[in-house]
């Protein structure tokens, strides 16, 4: 591993960090909270190391698989560490819990220490939901669209950091795949922000709640989340939005170059929105038949929930915690399922659905026709062996790490559904969970050691499992010369 090369991009990482930060610093200002000085300090501090870092090391040529797993690795831990600072310099949480925040800020996790949100200064509370815009797309992506020294050998950056089996570049050049996804992920931004103004949403609740949203984070700047705002306008604007930013961002692009038909020739989203309208309706008239008794608010609390758990933002309109248990079972499923690939959502992806359901309908088949050959196609093409094995390995890791972590979980002595859910919520980057993580509840009570945990479950989710397993081999950390 050339550790060189790893500094010096860690080092530019946390550069762009500092002016991440400023927004925050100068709402602080504005607002004259006490979070103004640890802003301050903490860009200062951020800024100093990655200067020292990135000028200290010489450049190199390429990266190798194994630096491109390490810069993802240390940049998000790196990143999770200086931005915490701002919270507990501030004094609103120890160091620990405000590395928990931060990390489920990045992650686009949602899952919070905070039971009064309302009262947070709101340079934090911009922040905090602002780190949820950053790592939805993802920290390293950024860094290669706007810093061009970085995109030599950078394809090894972005496939250790991009969601799902597959990463594939929309453009010929790295950077310039880069620049078109942030083009297309501001565009969604803004287009969120005017209509979340226009049903009355203040700016700076709809610049909080927009990077939430399409980041797939949850985040809100109310203790109530969404269910503060009693408009069903406002609830089915974020809906839209959630499902919008579950779909594989490359589609968009194929979108706006004129290929509409793309978007339902995918299977994957094809699949993806027969699962948010089956889901979608079997709730719908569970609460209409059992609790609500209004088809419109059953249907419309259905949608919003389905589309937040789906596409792991966690939103909440309502406390879900308190529907019919069969309510509760389709969302705790929809939690290890998660978005599309290429999109901000966390999960196990569609993808990833689908090509388990199409070996295990080969294999039926095979029972009937042993010798034949049946190919497992995505859109007409054939995956390769390699690939479907990835997909099988990580199904099966993500299953044993959630029975895993549950029984380190339960250790804490909470019930059994509050222990899965809290895997299944912090694991799928999803945030709220079932019973003591319930929507109206939060992390808090956790011991430190469960929350640093925790706190690593949230990156294995973001960062597919291997990324980060791969590189704790220690094979892998021979200094190549």
């Amino acid at each position: 591993m050339n550790y060189g090369i790893v500094l010096r991009i860690l080092g530019s990482l946390l550069i762009i960090e500092a002016g991440l930060m400023l927004p925050s610093y100068f709402i602080a200002i504005f607002t004259d909270g006490p979070d103004k000085t640890p802003f301050l300090l903490t860009i200062l501090l951020t800024a100093a190391i990655g200067l020292a870092l990135s000028v200290r090391f010489r450049r190199v040529k390429s990266i190798t698989a194994k630096d491109g797993l390490a810069i993802v690795t240390f940049g998000w831990l790196a990143a999770s560490a200086m931005g915490a600072l701002p919270l507990y310099l501030t004094g609103v949480a120890g160091y620990v819990d405000s590395l928990f925040e931060i990390v489920s800020g990045f992650t686009t996790t949602g899952a919070t220490i905070f039971s009064e949100i309302e009262s947070l200064p709101q340079g934090i509370l911009f922040w905090r939901s602002f780190t949820h815009w950053i790592g939805g797309m993802g920290i390293l992506v950024f860094t290669l669209a706007f810093l061009p020294a970085l995109g030599i050998g950078g394809f090894q950056i972005y496939k250790a950091e991009s969601p799902g089996p597959v990463a594939g570049k929309i453009a010929p050049r790295l950077k310039d795949t880069a620049k078109i996804l942030y083009i297309t992920y501001i565009t969604i931004t803004l287009s969120e922000v005017v209509l979340l103004m226009f049903g009355g949403m203040s700016m700076f609740d709809s610049f909080v709640h927009t990077f939430g949203t399409v980041g797939t984070g949850g985040f809100s700047s109310r203790n109530l989340s969404i269910g503060a705002y009693d408009s069903s306008y406002i609830h089915i604007v974020i809906a839209l939005f959630m499902v919008a930013s579950g779909v594989n961002f490359s589609l968009y692009y194929s979108f706006f170059r004129g290929k509409a038909t793309d978007l339902f020739k995918d299977e994957e989203f094809r699949l993806y929105l027969k699962i948010i309208g089956i889901s979608s309706i079997a709730i719908a008239i569970d609460l209409w038949l059992v609790s609500y008794h209004n088809l419109w608010y059953s249907l419309r609390d259905a949608f919003f929930q389905v589309s937040s758990i789906i596409t792991t933002t966690g939103y909440a309109t309502s406390d879900f915690d308190l529907w019919p248990t069969f309510s509760k079972g389709i969302l705790f499923i929809l939690m290890f399922v998660g978005a599309s690939a290429g999109s901000t959502g966390g999960g196990m992806k569609v993808i990833r659905i689908l090509v388990m359901l199409k070996l295990i309908k080969r294999e039926i088949g095979k029972l009937f026709h042993p010798r034949a050959v049946m190919p497992i196609k995505i859109n007409n093409k054939i995956m390769s062996n390699e690939t479907i094995a990835r997909i099988n390995s990580f199904l099966a890791l993500y299953l044993v790490l959630f029975m895993f972590s549950t029984l380190m979980v339960s250790l804490e002595q909470v019930d059994l559904i509050t222990s899965a859910s809290t895997v299944a919520a912090t694991l799928g980057n999803i945030g709220p969970g079932l019973e003591l993580v319930g929507p109206t509840l939060n992390y808090e009570f956790y011991s430190i050691p469960t929350k640093l945990w925790l706190s690593a479950l949230m990156l294995l989710g973001r960062l597919e499992l291997f990324t980060i397993i791969a590189l704790i081999a220690p094979k892998n950390w021979r200094i190549d010369v």
